[in-house]
């Protein structure tokens, strides 16, 4: 018996089993964006991720969050990500 595909429950999962994040809770709430950007990167270069490019996973990370967050997030806090984009591409030297 296969499972459903419900699409309000893959991210659900993976938030809760595949731990994508490997970060402080409260950091994107809480951090600045060299913050977050910093913790992303660090988790993304972790060698048991088996990243070939850490730089993409780092902003597939973040997209995770903003996406998930989605209407959530105020417009202070959305400047703030996109802050975090912008250190992580400089961090990154992209």
């Amino acid at each position: 018996m296969a499972k459903s595909k419900s699409p309000d429950k893959w991210s659900a999962e993976v938030t809760a089993h595949d731990h994508p994040f490997d970060i402080e809770p409260g950091l994107f709430a809480n951090g600045s964006a060299q913050q977050i950007a910093a913790a992303l990167k660090k988790s993304a270069e972790d060698p048991r991720r088996h990243s070939s490019d850490p730089y993409r996973t780092a902003m597939s990370m973040l997209d995770f969050y903003i996406n998930r967050a989605g209407a959530k997030l105020s417009p202070a806090e959305l400047a703030k990500l996109d802050q975090t984009k912008m250190a992580l591409r400089q961090s990154f030297g992209r």
